[in-house]
C-alpha cells in the first residue's frame, strides 16, 4: 500500500495532516499497523496536553507489541478520537482515516520539516522493517 501524498511522516512511523482549520491530525502509518499486528488498545495523549516533537505521546498496544507514538510537531492536543476507546482495530481497517488525536501546533513550520511520502517509503526500505 503506497502512502498518500497528501500526508507528512515521521520516522517513527506516525502521519500528520493539515486540516482546514489550522490543526494537525495525526494518525499511525499503514506501516506501523503491519508491523504491529492487531491493535487492542490505544492510549493517546489528554486532551489539552502540551506535545512537544518528537517526545512520547501516547502508546499503540496489538497482539503482538506495544509500539510509543511520538509527537509528529509540538502544540496543544485539541481533539481526542474517541472512537479508538471502544474500536481500536480502526487502526488496522483504515490507517490513513483513522487519526488517533489532533494538535494546534505551537511552531506550524515543524509539519515542513517532516517527511513526504517518497521520504518516508526511503525511511522504511533504509531501516529493512
Amino acid at each position: 500500500m503506497s502512502n498518500p501524498d497528501n500526508l507528512k511522516y515521521a520516522a517513527s512511523h506516525e502521519w500528520a495532516r493539515l486540516e482546514a482549520d489550522g490543526s494537525i491530525s495525526v494518525g499511525i502509518t499503514h506501516h506501523a499497523q503491519e508491523q504491529l499486528g492487531d491493535v487492542v488498545f490505544v492510549e493517546a495523549p489528554a486532551l489539552g496536553a502540551q506535545l512537544t516533537q518528537g517526545k512520547e505521546c501516547g502508546v499503540v498496544e496489538s497482539v503482538k507489541a506495544a509500539a510509543d507514538i511520538f509527537a509528529p510537531v509540538s502544540g496543544e492536543v485539541v481533539a481526542v478520537n474517541q472512537d479508538l476507546g471502544s474500536a481500536p482495530e480502526k487502526l488496522n481497517e483504515d490507517p490513513w482515516g483513522a487519526w488517533m488525536f489532533r494538535i494546534r501546533p505551537a511552531q506550524p513550520a515543524e509539519l515542513d520539516r517532516l517527511l513526504d511520502a517518497a521520504g518516508y517509503e526511503k525511511s522504511i526500505a533504509e531501516d529493512g522493517h
